[in-house]
């Protein structure tokens, strides 16, 4: 079934309050005046969100942006705890920014599979009133009510993990070769912004090796300022490892397409185009046999994601980059 893809939502979270503690006495046969025996409240439930592997989206959270955890139980007499709260846990994706929607700071990047972050404490119970016995009062009517738990509004925002970022200008091809490159089905079309939503998809290598690539939706002069689809999407190029950027051959001045992205991503984060990153010539199937190419420097052969040419080279050479970075990567560590 058809899911669309949701990368941010604001959600309100109120934690439960604490139990109010017992104002409670002894009364047996034999000891009329048996002093306090109120027991404590019992916690209230927490608001916690936590990793999970099988949500792609944020799109529950979307359409449900109050969450409230229960209360806890009231304490009771002969000392007896009320009652704790279950906790309220919230499922989002893996590569969830969760943001304070006041200050617009952010609280938590919550990354790894089973990762769990407390959005909202829940209150603690409120003590009985055995605790407040003294030698001058050994009969209190005094016991605390429960704490208030915590409230707060948080936005969330949705960075795919990708181990390779497929991007160019609309229409550059990076669909069809996402299609061709793994078992994903991206809308393909020859107009502006076919992508609307990223897409994932698993690219195999041999029987057991495997990378993740995105196919970003297209960007545009002055996506970093807004324009286009891009300043929606930019962000998700960040997750990436390696950036492949792809160039279409047909165009009129396919060099500076290359510029304008490489430009785009430079005013959006000077990190990020800091990051590995490829270029490669595409739609190689219409090129003539006496195409001259461009006076760019590139690794890679021209492919064709229609015909196939030069694909499977392609995912050799990626591969083979991930695990020069994976391994630089591991070297760091061990330095550290």
């Amino acid at each position: 079934m058809w899911q669309m893809f949701i990368d941010q939502a604001t959600i309100h979270v109120k934690a439960g309050n604490g139990g109010a503690g017992s104002r409670s006495f002894r009364r047996e046969k034999f000891a009329p005046k048996g002093g306090p025996d109120g027991g404590d409240g019992g916690r209230g439930g927490s608001v916690i969100l936590k990793v999970d592997e099988n949500v792609q989206t944020l799109l529950d959270v979307k359409y449900q942006r109050f969450y409230r955890a229960k209360n806890g139980g009231k304490g009771l007499g002969t000392k007896k705890f009320g009652k704790s709260a279950n906790d309220l846990v919230i499922l989002v994706p893996s590569g969830t920014l969760v943001m304070n929607d006041e200050t617009d700071d952010i609280v938590v990047d919550l990354v790894y599979q089973g990762q769990q972050f407390v959005a909202a404490k829940g209150g603690d119970g409120g003590r009985g009133n055995t605790h407040f016995s003294t030698p001058t009062n050994r009969a209190p009517h005094y016991a605390e009510p429960g704490w208030p738990g915590e409230e707060r509004t948080l936005r969330l925002e949705l960075k795919l993990i990708a181990d390779v970022g497929l991007i160019g200008l609309p229409n550059a091809g990076k669909s069809t070769l996402l299609s061709r490159l793994s078992a994903a089905r991206p809308k393909v079309g020859a107009y502006p912004f076919t992508t609307l939503e990223p897409m994932l998809g698993v690219v195999r290598v041999g029987n057991f090796k495997s990378f993740v690539a995105a196919d970003i939706p297209g960007l545009i002069q002055g996506a970093s300022q807004g324009k286009g689809l891009g300043h929606e999407f930019l962000r998700h190029v960040e997750r990436t490892k390696i950036l492949l950027h792809l160039v279409d051959v047909t165009t009129e001045d396919p060099v500076q397409d290359y510029y304008t992205i490489r430009k785009e991503l430079e005013t959006y984060s000077p990190e990020l185009a800091k990051k590995p990153a490829y270029f490669i010539w595409t739609k190689a199937d219409l090129l003539s046999d006496t195409w001259q190419a461009p006076d760019l420097q590139t690794q890679l052969d021209p492919i064709s994601a229609v015909t196939g040419k030069g694909v499977q080279k392609l995912i050799y050479f990626l591969h083979n980059q991930l695990l020069s970075l994976q391994s630089i990567e591991k070297r760091g560590h061990i330095n550290e």
